[in-house]
């Protein structure tokens, strides 16, 4: 982690329960070019550039957080998400400030992607 994503009072770090973490790291590094370093057998970390994080060996529960990801070109990103296995569960759609998604990811996690 580098010193310039440690700005207080921001999120930094989001941590995922994975069934298969061999396939959340395919899924996230096609989609998003995430990269990965590995920790044991129940633990990877990603790297972004603006965020951290990891996900760990468990049974993926929604909660009521969703997490957004940026796209400087929504379509292309959206195609991403299908062929790497998720499933799209809002079609693109325009709010005040952008255009957005929202798909579910090989464990069932809710995300959106937008772009301005």
């Amino acid at each position: 982690m580098t010193s310039e994503k440690l700005i207080p009072n921001q999120v930094q770090y989001l941590e995922f329960l994975s069934t298969d973490l061999n396939q959340s790291k395919q899924f996230y590094s096609r989609c998003f070019d995430w990269t990965f370093t590995d920790y044991g057998p129940a633990y990877t970390a990603f790297e972004g550039k603006f965020v951290d994080g990891g996900f760990t060996i468990g049974t993926p529960v929604n909660g009521s957080i969703l997490v957004i990801l940026y796209s400087d070109n929504l379509e292309a990103t959206q195609d991403k998400v299908i062929q790497a296995g998720g499933k799209i569960v809002k079609e693109i759609f325009s709010f005040p400030g952008g255009r957005r998604f929202h798909f579910k990811d090989i464990d069932g996690y809710e995300l959106a992607v937008w772009a301005l």
